[in-house]
């Protein structure tokens, strides 16, 4: 009867063993997942940035090379001097266009 008694501790300390072993496993997947869902959208901000500077460059009555572009979770982020309100609201516009943009913060952008 000792002898199964000891057994039975045994194999339950080898389990727990086993678990705490496993834990530390399960929490590098998580930790991973989650990196690379913030590596999925550094990645698509990268690319939205990106495709704005791009849009930006392309519009006319707009001098992209005196705009600054950010982006932070979908967010853009304008900033810099531009020479009328509706070069500003051009701007604007051409970030909102771009697939993937959440809301554009355009409070960096002034008028000369």
């Amino acid at each position: 009867m000792k002898t199964m008694t000891s057994l039975t501790t045994l194999a339950l300390a080898a389990a727990l063993g086993l678990g705490s072993l496993a834990s530390p496993a399960q929490a590098q997947t998580a930790s991973s997942s989650e990196h690379s869902s913030s590596m999925g959208q550094a990645g698509s901000d990268a690319w939205i940035t990106t495709k704005v500077k791009t849009e930006l460059a392309t519009t006319k009555g707009v001098s992209s090379t005196d705009i600054s572009v950010q982006t932070v979770d979908g967010v853009v982020t304008l900033t810099g001097v531009l020479p009328t309100k509706v070069a500003v609201k051009k701007a604007v516009a051409a970030a909102q266009s771009i697939k993937g943009v959440k809301s554009v913060d355009d409070s960096g952008l002034k008028v000369k």
